[in-house]
């Protein structure tokens, strides 16, 4: 995968002494943890509880995925000089080659699914979100963050507000013909009521492009970013137990809505389909996936902690995390793979045999394509569309940014 950016988004191979290998290994951590919330048992069925896997990684790989996605723009970009000009148009012209071609293809994922799918695709979402970056790109650090915060606190209640007067949900993995076909509905889906809608999540990636926008080889920033995370995720998690627990929050919710005290209790380890819009209690929330301000902030302080945490041991142990690293470089291929073969639901039977199959397929091949032809094979079709694009703005051959 080219630049910095996930899922394939990159524009160009960097040189691999340029490279931050701290980044591509977080990458590849986020990808194993979508895999697991794909082919593991949510909860012990013995217990009852939670698994360990959904424990680990749900909400979490998405929103690291989504940090790493704005990262990788700003490096692409100018890094802690953003591009200026006719360069900086070529740069959001390639962003719009480059959210068309990632959401072609997750539509064409949507069409090899179930109705009652296995997995949720991320793609078409993304697509969304680069599109949505294209007016933060030129933008610096402080402004980046602020309109992070206002996009963490903003889009929850946008979410819970208009949820009542917005169309009905299209499918949990939309496909052309539901764009052509009902194009406010999936808008509307793809914006704030589905998986991952993208108003929301603009968060981690307006913070990740803030990120890029800083030295991200200084020790100091990197250690920061583990001492912030951490601290963001205590805090988050913390204010919400006090709003439920201490504050009354909990039996506000009781008395809104027709639950029992054990369905709530399931609906704040599991998360509602919907964000309920009873009472502006819900938000108090922290349950991964609901979106709420607490929840975002939770999952974003994760993030933060596991790149600093990449970012401090990339450069001592590096050649250790080559697994992890190379399929870093290739999830848009990876992460489309894997898509097709769940759609054959062969999985159900053998969650933890599919899940190291799946696993082991992903490292293997990461790691020989990449030691062999460089690029995955998808990213490098994204890539070279993309700068042929930025060729035609540019007048000239694009010039790679290593940030």
């Amino acid at each position: 995968m080219g630049g910095h950016l996930p899922a394939g988004l990159g524009d160009a191979v960097v040189r691999p002494t340029r490279r931050l290998v701290g980044i591509d290994a977080a990458r590849g951590l986020a990808l194993i943890g979508l895999m697991a919330i794909h082919l593991l048992p949510a909860w012990n069925e013995e217990t009852g509880e939670a698994s360990w896997s959904w424990r680990l990684f749900s909400g979490d790989s998405a929103a690291l995925f989504a940090l790493l996605a704005g990262v990788g723009l700003a490096l692409t970009s100018g890094g802690r000089h953003p591009h200026e000009g006719r360069t900086m148009t070529a740069d959001r012209i390639g962003l719009v080659v480059r959210a068309v071609l990632i959401a072609i293809v997750g539509l064409w994922i949507g069409t090899l699914m179930s109705e009652d799918p296995p997995a949720y695709n991320i793609l078409i979402y993304y697509g969304v979100f680069f599109l949505l970056a294209i007016p933060f790109l030129h933008a610096g650090p402080k402004a980046l963050f602020i309109s992070a915060v206002l996009f963490g606190v903003v889009s929850p209640m946008l979410m819970q507000g208009l949820q009542d007067g917005l169309p009905e949900f299209v499918s949990y993995n939309p496909t052309f013909t539901d764009l052509l076909t009902q194009p406010g509905a999936t808008a509307s889906q793809l914006l704030l009521t589905g998986t991952y809608p993208a108003l929301p999540y603009m968060t981690y990636l307006l913070v990740g492009l803030g990120l890029g926008r800083l030295n991200l080889r200084k020790t100091e920033v990197q250690a920061r970013l583990v001492v912030v995370g951490v601290g963001l995720a205590i805090f988050a998690q913390t204010i919400s137990y006090v709003l439920l627990y201490a504050l009354g929050g909990y039996q506000r919710l009781l008395d809104a809505s027709s639950m029992g005290e054990h369905e709530l209790e399931d609906v704040l380890v599991w998360g509602p389909d919907l964000l309920p819009t009873e009472t502006v209690w819900w938000l108090a929330i922290a349950t991964p996936h609901t979106n709420t301000p607490l929840a975002i902030a939770a999952s974003l302080g994760v993030s933060l902690a596991v790149l600093g945490v990449f970012l401090l041991i990339g450069p001592k142990i590096g050649a250790w995390l080559l697994p992890l690293s190379a399929m870093g470089l290739m999830t848009l291929t990876l992460y489309t793979v894997h898509l097709v073969a769940l759609s054959f639901e062969a999985h159900y039977e053998l969650p933890y045999l599919w899940f190291m199959v799946h696993l082991a397929v992903a490292a293997l091949f990461a790691v020989a394509w990449h030691r062999s032809l460089g690029q995955g094979p998808l990213e490098k079709v994204v890539s070279t569309s993309v700068k042929g694009t930025r060729r035609l703005v540019l007048g000239r051959p694009a010039k790679d940014s290593h940030g």
